[in-house]
């Protein structure tokens, strides 16, 4: 089995997501991006938004300043929020990215979720069947721009008349596209249709296993090969030889949050839907998601900017899948 392990570079101020991380700094950023590729990381990974905790810096050119200072490790959107732009410029924006970086772009996007910033923004945000079907229309633009000489498509919400895009991406047929969302009602259908790659982010064993049935049922309604599908997960790490540390770790994440529960269960709660502990708790829950069929892990690491997180999963985890 060819297992991929992806990191998510620190690009935002957010206590939940890094709750080490008290400034934004783009040389934090920089140096763990470099030492995520020295460390033989498969992939570089950067959310979309516009706000979002106290400091964000905006995906696209976030990305694009990583590919001169970057050679072998992929770079990834996770994932692009579909009503930031029009899809024939996302087509073209993608495009250049994956030419100027010698094929190396992970294409991810979904339908968008953050009311607030669409309304902060001035970007109109519908209701959850207009978002997915928005989403829908716009996978099918940019893979007839990455693929078509000069694509047209008259859809419902978007269209294009000869919209060519050249210079073409340079993967063929196209950058792998992973479709991030859950929804069991909506988005499966939709990355059953169109999906390289799911993601279904902070998902304990258990619930990864019970969205990973529905997608099946899903893929059988459309007739997609179920095995087609690459299965992907990305979540929180706290990983440390040092007990005391792996502690230490959960109780600042804990003082980090809105504390509706007790500590108690919600520690219970993230041990569930995240890797936590020494490496060999962390070998021994990775081994229950590879046994369901993930071979992509995206891990964010909880004591980032630090690197020793990093590190030791290189060094003392991944070796042993």
């Amino acid at each position: 089995m060819n297992l991929k392990f992806g990191i998510r570079i620190p690009n935002v101020v957010l206590p939940r997501y890094f709750p080490m991380y008290k400034k934004l700094d783009y040389n934090v950023l920089v140096d763990y991006a470099i030492e995520s590729e020295l460390l033989g990381y498969d992939s570089i990974w950067v959310n979309d938004h516009l706000i979002f905790g106290s400091g964000i810096l905006e995906c696209w050119t976030t990305l694009s300043s990583l590919v001169p200072i970057t050679e072998r490790v992929r770079l990834g959107t996770l994932v692009l929020c579909n009503n930031f732009r029009l899809p024939s410029v996302v087509a073209k924006m993608a495009a250049t990215l994956d030419y100027i970086s010698n094929g190396r772009l992970e294409f991810g996007i979904g339908a968008g979720w953050n009311e607030e910033e669409h309304k902060a923004y001035g970007i109109p945000f519908s209701n959850p069947v207009e978002r997915v079907e928005r989403l829908r229309e716009a996978i099918e633009i940019i893979k007839r721009m990455w693929t078509e000489r000069t694509p047209c498509y008259n859809g419902r919400y978007y269209r294009i008349e000869g919209a060519v895009c050249e210079p073409k991406p340079l993967q063929n047929p196209h950058p792998p596209i992973t479709i991030g969302g859950a929804g069991e009602k909506l988005m499966m259908k939709l990355i059953a249709q169109h999906a390289d790659r799911c993601n279904f982010a902070h998902r304990s064993p258990d619930e990864y296993s019970h969205k990973l049935s529905v997608l099946k049922v899903a893929c059988t309604k459309v007739g997609r090969d179920f095995g087609e599908i690459e299965k992907s997960w990305w979540g929180r790490v706290i990983i440390s030889k040092d007990e005391k540390e792996v502690k230490k770790q959960i109780k600042t994440l804990y003082k980090s949050q809105s504390r509706e529960s007790p500590f108690k269960e919600w520690t219970e709660k993230v041990k569930a839907n995240s890797i936590v502990g020494t490496p060999e708790e962390c070998v021994e829950k990775l081994r229950k998601y590879i046994k369901l069929g993930v071979t992509y892990f995206i891990l964010r690491f909880g004591d980032a900017p630090s690197k020793n997180g990093l590190r030791l999963f290189a060094e003392e985890v991944i070796p042993k899948l």
